[in-house]
């Protein structure tokens, strides 16, 4: 068995244990672990400093999550968009494929309760279809593994899946979708790193929400994805007392770079059942935008999306920097809120003239260049020499 196996026999995961290691009352422990089960490893508990704290809030089930918010349980739509139990197909050319319902944390914020620590949820009959359901759908070029946490397989296990995947000729990008990095990065093991180098390109986006998860174990786990060949981007959840001020997130970001993860995604949070308590207004991400652009590097900026209700994709939101916009003109201010103006109308150009072969024309500029070359090179020559005419000194010739 291996260490990080070794370790998630040791979490938390019942009611008896809130109890007894943090003084639950006992019917509360017991309603909000049959609400939600409860998992917490001894990595991301180490983590915690006291009680409350952007670890605690998101590892640790709280009472308010029993209150009827009179939200949804699948506010993606998720289930719609499912032609087998394990695929999500929204967008044209990718699939979401959900190979396991386990994870070695459960996020109190997730926004897939009714599926995950639910092993009658996803089976291995459902990879098999899922596989079946891509193999056949030829548009599909893209596919996000995930579940749970698809490194909650075995390095068996998950091969089966990856080598699966990589069968299917139409199939270019593989991206396993894991947070394993912030919350058990002892699960990141050389042994894993040479099965997955296999199946290249494989992306892998990881999930760190506050800066605190970024520890020497978490860097050497990144480390060793990304010195396996594998891109890595970060998708963060904004939470209400986790990271809704934008020097954590401008923190969180910068260290995300050192440990070579690139900033992908800022969610606002979903409106998932049990979760309102977390969700911040959508002022707080455009403000948290606002103090990234121009204050930080440009790599340490995502996007910041809306996973729109009912199924309808994520929609990127940007601060207002577009002041006003017309056919003449248009008026900007940038991140220290300066305003510019930019003349339309100047900007434009219209079609260039040319006898040159339209194959060309997107060489246009070079073309221009190097005629008005060849004419100062001819009339410095003519100068030299005035008895020659100037057209014969030395003729226009093909460009190459």
């Amino acid at each position: 068995m291996e260490l990080w196996q070794q370790m998630l026999r040791q979490s938390i995961d019942s009611a008896d244990d809130l109890v007894r290691r943090f003084n639950f009352d006992k019917e509360t422990a017991e309603r909000l672990n049959s609400l939600f089960h409860i998992r917490i490893n001894p990595y991301y508990l180490s983590l915690i400093r006291y009680p409350g704290d952007p670890i605690w809030l998101q590892s640790m089930p709280n009472a308010v999550e029993l209150e009827d918010d009179g939200l949804p349980e699948d506010p993606l739509n998720e289930d719609g968009d499912s032609p087998v139990p394990s695929i999500t197909h929204r967008y044209p050319d990718r699939v979401l494929f959900l190979v396991t319902s386990q994870c070695s944390m459960y996020c109190r914020f997730c926004t897939r309760k009714r599926k995950v620590s639910d092993s009658t949820k996803i089976s291995m009959k459902f990879i098999q279809d899922g596989l079946d359901y891509i193999r056949a759908h030829t548009e599909v070029r893209d596919v996000i593994v995930s579940g749970g946490d698809p490194l909650m397989l075995t390095d068996i296990m998950l091969e089966k899946v990856l080598k699966g995947l990589r069968e299917i000729p139409h199939v270019e990008i593989i991206r396993v979708h894991t947070k394993m990095p912030a919350v058990l990065p002892q699960r990141i093991t050389p042994q894993l790193i040479e099965m997955m180098k296999k199946y290249h390109p494989i992306y892998v986006n990881v999930h760190f929400n506050h800066p605190w998860e970024c520890t020497p174990e978490a860097k050497h786990a990144c480390d060793l994805l990304a010195d396996g060949g594998f891109p890595l981007g970060n998708q963060m959840v904004l939470m209400k007392g986790v990271n809704d001020d934008p020097d954590v997130v401008k923190d969180l970001n910068r260290k995300l770079l050192v440990m070579r993860v690139r900033p992908y995604y800022i969610y606002q949070a979903d409106m998932v059942k049990s979760t309102n308590h977390f969700r911040t207004p959508i002022r707080v991400g455009l403000e948290i935008m606002d103090k990234l652009r121009g204050h930080t590097s440009g790599l340490a900026v995502p996007y910041f999306v809306i996973d729109a209700p009912g199924g309808g994709g994520k929609i990127p939101i940007l601060p207002q920097y577009v002041l006003y916009h017309d056919d003449e003109k248009i008026v900007l201010r940038n991140y220290k809120y300066e305003v510019f103006e930019y003349d339309e109308k100047k900007g434009e150009t219209g079609p260039i003239q040319t006898e040159v072969d339209a194959r060309f024309l997107r060489k246009a500029p070079v073309i221009m260049r190097e005629r008005k070359r060849r004419v100062s090179k001819r009339k410095a020559r003519a100068s030299v020499n005035p008895q020659v005419p100037l057209a014969e000194v030395e003729p226009d010739k093909p460009i190459q």
